[in-house]
């Protein structure tokens, strides 16, 4: 999921590009060992191939059983708010060709006036070129709203455009139902929440309560939202045979600010944040478990560990079979978190931008040292800053990211917030480290096999005839229960 022209993500929910077909999930293998899946909230990882009905990266052909959510993700666009990701930038290609229009359309009819002879036609065409132009920059952060911001029960479209307002109730809801269903048997719930992320829709009880603004309420109304769910899980007698694994899929996105507002959060005393491929601040997230009765209660475990190793974890738990067909780079954390592993067994973690490593972490065990070495780190507007402004994220490449040779070598151990550079000066031990972590870059690179790359133009364009609608796009209106 990954591509080599600066697209980070799915575009379109109405793009041919998603996961492949061939992957394997964690819901799949727990689907076949007999366990009720179910999706709640964001999924973004591509809808339609080649139809707008052939669902072939739908969730339910990943392993979920069940799907409530939006086959998007949550964009400021789709609340037209000041913050947009695409809706401002059409409206201004969309504004240049309406000017551009109007004065051919001026320039001809001048001409016309001056030299009688000839058609009115060109006039004609230039006038009514400038006029679709204008209705069209005028409507198309509706259109963007209607292609991108909607909610689907597992296959049909059930809010077509979405009603956000009532997005968090109504998946409390399913989660509630969902554990009632399935309460009797084994079951995998994953709620993907909308919270947190632009433009951080928050209802009316959850607003003014925090003292953090806009972004602190949309914080408190998950952690509501979470206790609703964990409430739930007691009531029904789950807890004691139900592990909970609450995370983020990365830091604060500290771009996502306008003027003073900061709309995506913070990141403490750590450096950088979401998309930047090697800080802190955008790898560090929090990874909270909880089983009572089989994990102890408020136990820190500070080893390395990684979002790719929930895919081992959940397998074994479930009783299923790691893939042996294919390189896993997660590990089985169970040993981990049950205290019969003192470390993780990452001893090396590497951290992509794009398909580009930016950076790597060396967990020396007999030393209880963590090192980062950036091969390659974004350079932050304005200088002096600490995130790229005026920009939606960082670049992976190009010349707005600085090459390191040597690299920067950070002791994460002493030093989490990245803050000071050790060089072979400094660092009697700078060579043979950065020397280990090449070596082990190598050694990964050498497991890596080309695929075909879901996000690049190709796959990354809006396709009409992929456009999910309840009828014919834009004539898109539905509410559930309605037209379907």
């Amino acid at each position: 999921m990954v591509s080599s022209n600066a697209l980070r993500v799915l575009q379109w929910t109405a793009a041919s590009g998603g996961l492949p077909a061939d992957e394997i999930t964690f819901a799949k293998i727990l689907r076949d060992q007999g366990y009720a899946t179910g999706l709640i909230g964001k999924w973004h990882l591509g809808l339609n191939c080649a139809s707008a009905g052939d669902h072939c990266h739908h969730p339910q052909a990943h392993g979920f059983d069940s799907f409530l959510g939006m086959p998007f993700t949550m964009m400021g666009d789709c609340a037209q708010a000041e913050l947009s990701e695409k809706r401002v930038v059409l409206e201004r290609a969309l504004g240049l060709w309406v000017q551009v229009s109007a004065v051919a359309a001026l320039t001809l009819a001048a001409r016309k006036l001056v030299r009688p002879a000839g058609s009115w036609a060109p006039v004609l065409g230039a006038a009514l070129a400038a006029a679709a132009l204008l209705a069209a920059a005028r409507s198309v952060g509706r259109l963007i709203v209607l292609a991108d911001c909607f909610l689907m029960r597992n296959r049909s479209i059930a809010q077509q455009p979405m009603d956000l307002e009532a997005a968090s109730p109504l998946f409390l809801q399913e989660a509630t139902s969902f554990l009632h269903r399935n309460k009797q048997r084994p079951f995998l719930l994953f709620v993907s929440f909308l919270h947190v992320h632009v433009p951080l829709v928050t209802t009316k009880d959850f607003l003014g309560r925090s003292r953090h603004g806009l972004y602190g309420d949309n914080v408190e109304e998950m952690d509501w939202m979470v206790g609703r769910i964990l409430d739930t899980v007691d009531k029904e007698g789950l807890a004691e045979r139900t592990l909970v694994y609450f995370t983020s899929d990365h830091g604060g996105s500290l771009e996502s600010r306008l003027g003073s507002h900061q709309y995506g959060g913070w990141n403490g005393i750590y450096r950088g944040g979401k998309g930047m491929g090697g800080w802190e601040g955008g790898i560090r997230v929090p990874g909270i478990l909880r089983w009572p009765g089989v994990l102890p209660a408020g136990r820190v475990i500070q080893e390395p560990t990684s979002l790719m190793d929930v895919f081992p974890t959940l397998v074994r738990l479930g009783g299923g079979q790691v893939p042996q067909d294919r390189v896993i780079d997660g590990r089985d954390l169970w040993p981990l978190l049950l205290g019969a592993a003192p470390h993780s067994e990452h001893e090396f973690l590497l951290h992509y931008c794009e398909r580009f490593l930016h950076a790597a972490r060396w967990h020396q065990r007999d030393r209880a040292t963590v090192w980062k070495v950036h091969f390659a780190t974004p350079i932050f507007q304005p200088e002096g800053a600490g995130a790229c402004y005026g920009r939606g994220v960082c670049p992976c490449f190009g010349e707005q990211v600085r090459q390191h040779d040597p690299p920067l070598l950070f002791d994460l151990s002493r030093d989490p917030s990245e803050s000071r550079i050790l060089t072979p000066e400094t660092e009697p031990r700078f060579h043979e480290v950065v020397g280990r972590v090449q070596q082990a870059v190598q050694q990964h690179q050498r497991t890596l096999s080309p695929v075909p790359q879901q996000l690049d133009t190709l796959r990354n364009v809006w396709r009409p005839w992929l456009q999910p609608c309840c009828g014919p796009f834009p004539l898109c209106w539905c509410r559930e229960g309605g037209a379907q």
